[in-house]
């Protein structure tokens, strides 16, 4: 797969800017990816990077929310962004003739925000209402459960959208504060897929960052306490939710492309052993799933499920006998073959959009300050033996897990 077309430039101050041309797109992706997350929270500013996410969105100095969706929403385009524990996006989708336009509008959102005691207070109370609908579902409810015992005693552990405590307490200051210290050109990389001009767009974004400039990223610290054992969160519920959580690898752990191997062949889709014995064969549940999460420094794996109260049980003993039997007897060279299959292949097909291409390289940039062409990834996902991946089980698995469940327990 030829990426020819991938331009990057690096402006004085740490700002880079990267984009990729798509013959015969119509439509731009356009983005600022922001390394800044939950983790680089204290306990008093919780909750503040997705808090700025919010608030972003309520206008800028010289625009108000209203005028910022009215010129998105007359291009039949799209704005929005998320928050993870290590970073905050903010992107847009638009027609390609739009570009230019959608591209300022969107660096005014991200660094010129009005941050209007007004608009905290009505923000706030959407963000308390997110919260509350969080603890009304219980797929969500585990797992944030489970992090914050997997990661017991340390930020990653959060909640990414903080607590009822640390929303109500932040003030506008406190906001201010925290996209003066964050949004600094340094830890911003903005991009663009699609249709682009890669040097209007650098002209773009060095000017909206002038006043930003800052060689300054956030200092990380890798948890260094123990998983907790987990915890039990009694609700009157049609079924119990329960979820696993082990310890995994981190971003630059040559190991990261075997664990990826060892979660699909576990619990990655229907072929994958605990989908065939939970789902296909005996019925205990709707859905199964196993994944790797890489942070910068550390990882996580993770199982969830859920089952019928009577069930759980059986459901949780057959489980454990998947994982015993991953570390005691390894796995086999047709598992590995098929899992390989399965994420070359679904890396090819993600490839069909400019949104995906925009995900791509500014992700790729933000964390690796350079841009992982998909040929290294399919070649360092081809190299994985069925040794690496019995090693990698027996490494990370063979730990009694942090088990959090929600629901009633038969």
């Amino acid at each position: 797969m030829t990426v020819a077309d991938t331009t990057i430039t690096r402006l004085p101050g740490g700002l880079r800017v990267v984009t990729r041309s798509l013959p015969g797109a119509r439509a731009t992706s356009l983005g600022a990816w922001v390394g800044v997350g939950s983790r680089d929270e204290t306990p008093a500013t919780a909750g503040s990077s997705h808090f700025l996410e919010h608030l972003l969105f309520k206008g800028t100095r010289t625009r108000g929310a209203r005028e910022v969706a009215i010129a998105v929403d007359s291009v039949g385009g799209d704005l929005n962004a998320f928050t993870t524990r290590e970073l905050t996006a903010f992107y847009a989708r638009v027609p390609g003739h739009w570009a230019d336009d959608g591209a300022e509008l969107l660096l005014d959102v991200v660094t010129n925000p009005a941050v209007r005691a007004d608009d905290v207070e009505s923000e706030r109370a959407v963000i308390l209402d997110e919260l509350r609908l969080a603890l009304d579902e219980p797929g969500d409810r585990v797992q944030t459960l489970l992090y914050e015992h997997l990661f017991a005693d340390h930020a990653l552990g959060w909640d990414v959208s903080g607590s009822f405590d640390t929303v109500t307490a932040l003030r506008r200051g406190d906001l201010a504060a925290f996209h003066a210290q964050h949004y600094l050109a340094a830890n911003v990389v903005v991009a663009a897929a699609g249709v682009v001009d890669h040097d209007r767009l650098v002209e773009l974004a060095a000017e909206a960052f002038a006043e930003r400039s800052d060689d300054q990223r956030p200092r990380r610290d890798a948890p260094v306490g123990l998983a907790a054992a987990g915890a039990h969160e009694a609700r009157d519920l049609e079924e119990v939710q329960i979820g696993y959580g082990w310890r995994g690898v981190g971003l630059d752990d040559p190991d990261r492309h075997a664990v990826s191997v060892l979660a699909q062949l576990l619990g990655g889709g229907p072929s994958s052993r605990l989908f065939h014995e939970i789902r296909e064969k005996r019925g205990l549940a709707y859905s199964i799933y196993a994944a790797p999460t890489n942070f910068t420094d550390v990882g996580a794996f993770e199982i969830q499920t859920a089952t019928a109260p009577d069930r759980h049980r059986q459901v949780d003993k057959l489980i454990r006998a998947e994982i015993d039997d991953l570390v005691d007897g390894g796995v086999t060279d047709r598992e590995v073959d098929v899992a390989k299959g399965y994420l070359a292949g679904s890396v090819a097909l993600g490839f069909e959009d400019s949104w995906s291409h925009l995900s791509h390289v500014a992700n790729s940039m933000l964390v690796r300050d350079r841009v992982v062409e998909i040929d290294e990834y399919l070649d360092a996902i081809a190299v994985v033996t069925t040794e690496d991946v019995t090693r990698l089980a027996r490494c990370l698995l063979a730990a009694e897990p942090t088990v959090a469940t929600v629901g009633p327990l038969a």
